[in-house]
């Protein structure tokens, strides 16, 4: 089966497609938690859709030592059409459920929660807000950053990760 064609909507985003593992582990941190590592795969594709003009990911992230899975997340990245507007919608093993907005420039992607809806049954204290930043660097490695708010804590850097590609 041919790959779909990507839509042109989509090629703001075009450097952050691949799958990309970490190189180094990522590094984890918060006031609450001990600070930790973790492994992580990232696929980032395009569904060729004109209509909907979304990229769709997944992230799944693995303990270093044990390869036990720690965190998934998978949804959809949109960008508002003729505009470096974007929207990040994302799905959580934990409940939670996310809308990130902001912007594409060049190769980096800044987003903020814009909503964030979780279980009923969700572990406290509960996250109030996350940013995002991706950024393509010198070395062509996808760098992330998240920072979170809890309703205990203020917007504090949570997560660090530079992803290698190892596919397109």
């Amino acid at each position: 089966m041919e790959p779909p064609k990507m839509n042109p909507v989509v090629e703001p985003l075009s450097w952050m497609l691949g799958t990309w593992l970490s190189d180094p582990p990522g590094a984890g941190t918060f006031p609450t938690l001990q600070p930790f590592q973790y492994l992580e795969e990232v696929h980032i594709s395009h569904v060729g859709q004109p209509m909907l003009n979304f990229s769709n990911f997944s992230f799944n992230s693995f303990h270093p030592d044990t390869r036990k899975p720690m965190h998934r997340e998978c949804g959809f990245i949109r960008l508002k059409p003729d505009t470096n507007k974007v929207a990040f919608v994302s799905a959580q093993n934990t409940g939670v459920v996310e809308v990130e907005e902001g912007e594409v420039n060049g190769q980096e992607l800044c987003i903020a929660s814009h909503s964030i809806a979780r279980i009923s049954f969700s572990k406290e204290p509960h996250v109030e807000q996350i940013t995002r930043k991706f950024r393509l660097n010198s070395e062509g490695k996808l760098e992330q950053t998240v920072s979170m708010a809890t309703t205990t804590q203020p917007l504090t850097q949570h997560l660090h990760v530079t992803y290698k590609k190892v596919t397109l």
